[in-house]
């Protein structure tokens, strides 16, 4: 693997501050950058509160979480980022900010140093074109939460070199994780099975079919989900599930794919679930 001992991380929301967390614990200094100082906060108090739970668990020692706190810096300063090994980023699931980010990525980090997205469904060939070394770019889609979710979607674009996937595969295997390749299609893997799923459960809550508690029993219950389509919706955030959606609509061309028009007027309305304290429950 590429010598790595620095890790970059643009964007300290849930995913953002989630995957810092990852690669501290891990053992890698970690610069945490983010346009707004309050989101840096709430990011040092979500990573403090999760490493307390740990340790309140017995997963962690209290001198490994004290050392975890100290390989993280968070900051406002885009240049932090030039120190760098490995960047990913985590900013808002719209391609046009990805690739002006991309961008001032490229001019900030050393040419060897392999830039990764966290994207959950656009693609990575079209990220890669904003910059000079679409070789050294890929995608690297942690689940949510990131400390807990033991899965990590690894995605080639058409320019990724075999190199760059081995690195970010040994990566992920350092970080405790599973690995998985996927192609560059809308979605992935991931939420290519995931979002048609909590599209048609929206649907029937629209068409009257059931109730969202109802339709959530009969997924945990029935088919043994750990947690029901419309509350895992509510968790995902659902402006985010309709961005997703979006995309592999236009992506694929496809009418299975479209968003449901009560997805549409739900985030038009800022129910986005727990985020905003609504969603198909309240919170």
């Amino acid at each position: 693997m590429t010598k790595i001992s620095t890790v970059g991380v643009v964007g300290a929301g849930t995913m953002g501050h989630g995957i810092a967390q990852v690669f501290a614990q891990a053992g890698f200094e970690v610069r945490l950058q983010d346009v707004a100082e309050v989101a840096l906060d709430r990011a040092r108090a979500s990573i403090d509160k999760s490493l307390g739970k740990f340790v309140e668990k017995g997963k962690l020692q209290a001198a490994a979480r004290d050392a975890t706190l100290t390989r993280l810096r968070v900051t406002t300063d885009f240049d932090a980022l030039s120190e760098a090994d490995y960047v990913v980023e985590a900013i808002v699931e719209d391609e046009g900010p990805k690739r002006d980010l991309f961008r001032r990525l490229e001019a900030r980090t050393r040419p060897g140093v392999i830039l990764a997205s966290n994207t959950s469904s656009i693609s990575i060939t079209r990220l890669a074109a904003a910059t000079a070394r679409p070789d050294r770019v890929l995608g690297m889609h942690f689940m949510n939460p990131p400390p807990l979710m033991p899965l990590v979607e690894i995605i080639g674009g058409h320019a990724t070199s075999t190199e760059t996937i081995g690195t970010a595969l040994d990566l992920c295997r350092t970080l405790g994780k599973t690995p998985v390749e996927a192609a560059d299609y809308p979605g992935f893997i991931a939420n290519r099975v995931l979002m048609p799923m909590i599209n048609e459960a929206i649907v029937c809550v629209m068409e009257g079919v059931g109730a969202p508690e109802a339709i959530d029993t009969v997924m945990k219950l029935g088919m043994s989900h750990p947690i029901g389509p419309l509350a895992l919706a509510d968790f995902i955030g659902l402006d985010v599930c309709l961005a997703i959606l979006n995309v592999m609509h236009e992506g694929l061309g496809d009418p299975k794919y479209r968003p449901c028009p009560l997805l549409r007027k739900m985030v038009a309305a800022g129910l986005l679930g727990r985020k905003s304290g609504r969603g198909f429950y309240s919170y």
